[in-house]
């Protein structure tokens, strides 16, 4: 069975998430502002859960409609074939969000869309009551301008969560969100690699991840691994080949922090990632960074300063980065801010921009080049 597969992404990320897929060779991939879509069946389900990294869940479509009425939202849900996924005893919870339509009302959305799909699958399976007792499949709908999106999520927990960052550790960068500040900077675990503001680690455990070419999600489970229509040998099978796909190489990946907790967290990480043995984390400035380097990466995500006193120190901090970087040699450089007046602090224009979001936060990623 194939199907329209899709990844949900931030603004700025289908770039990177459209390479992964075509790199995994998985036809048919297009991208679209917010999502990248491609075919298959339960093997590229499993294969891009497995090794995504830079994507947020993988949702089939099963369709997408004009609707401005409430009726238009029942009839074109109702038309959609939800039992050639959805087994008689399957759970199946609404969830979603409505964005500059008529439709605005997002527990009214639900409703009808739930109302739908049950009087769609009444009539198919014969029954007038469902018990939703068994395996999940959670329904996730966008309207966005009146274009009604009906998708099944086949991950679960999203792919953020690689499994090494315990949940009470917060972060102000997903794992996806670094894994693709790092596949822009095209780092492949041949250069030297600094984040000087390492924080709980993230940046630098996702560039020995890529560096090793280890699959993210080969330590969690899926959505999708519970449904009996998908043969339980093709995640065992989806696995073993990112395990060959890897690399044993010698790298240089270096993570520093001011804050010495921070950098007892990201050791911890490093160690339940499986890549302890190749990061070195180390407590320094960076407005005193000078390292050398033949050839290196810095990718880094520096405090922002949301608050007033906390812009005018993170302006501070930028000015004597600035300064230590314009210091240093062969160091390209991929930094990520949604500060305004970032360029005029540090000294120096970016070489390139590239708009992102980091959560509802919109960023910059300024790159120069040495």
């Amino acid at each position: 069975m194939e199907f329209n597969l899709c990844v949900p992404c931030l603004l700025g990320l289908e770039s990177p998430i459209a390479d992964e897929l075509k790199r995994l060779d998985i036809p048919d991939v297009r991208s679209e502002n917010g999502r990248v879509y491609f075919k298959g069946g339960a093997r590229e389900i499993a294969r891009a859960n497995i090794n995504l990294r830079c994507g947020e869940r993988i949702l089939i479509e099963l369709g997408s409609f004009e609707a401005r009425s409430f009726e238009e939202l029942f009839q074109g849900t109702k038309a959609l074939p939800w039992e050639s996924i959805i087994p008689s005893d399957g759970a199946f919870p609404v969830k979603g969000y409505s964005l500059n339509s008529q439709l605005f009302s997002v527990s009214d959305c639900q409703k009808i869309i739930k109302k739908a799909i049950v009087e769609r699958l009444k009539k198919v399976y014969g029954i007038e009551w469902f018990a939703e007792s068994a395996e999940l499949y959670q329904v996730q709908f966008s309207i966005m301008k009146d274009r009604v999106s009906l998708c099944i999520d086949t991950s679960g927990a999203g792919l953020h969560k690689r499994g090494y960052r315990p949940a009470h550790n917060a972060a102000p960068l997903k794992e996806t969100m670094a894994a693709s500040m790092i596949k822009l900077s095209r780092y492949r675990g041949r250069d030297d690699f600094c984040d000087p503001f390492c924080g709980s680690g993230t940046i630098p455990i996702e560039a020995a991840l890529i560096a090793r070419n280890r699959a993210p999600g080969l330590n969690r489970r899926f959505t999708a691994m519970d449904w009996r229509w998908v043969d339980k040998k093709l995640w065992i099978e989806e696995k073993e080949a990112a395990i060959s796909r890897e690399f044993n190489g010698s790298y240089n990946i270096i993570g520093s922090d001011i804050d010495p907790a921070a950098i007892a967290i990201a050791r911890e990480n490093a160690q339940r990632a499986g890549v302890a043995d190749i990061v070195r984390f180390e407590l320094a400035d960076a407005t005193g960074f000078e390292r050398k380097t033949e050839r290196g990466v810095i990718v880094t995500n520096p405090p922002y300063g949301e608050r007033i006193m906390e812009k005018q120190q993170a302006e501070e901090l930028y000015r004597a980065f600035g300064r230590a970087y314009a210091a240093s040699e062969n160091w390209q450089l991929y930094l990520l801010s949604s500060h305004t007046e970032f360029e005029r602090c540090f000294g120096k224009q970016a070489d390139k921009k590239r708009k992102l979001y980091n959560g509802m936060i919109k960023c910059d990623l300024f790159m120069y080049f040495k």
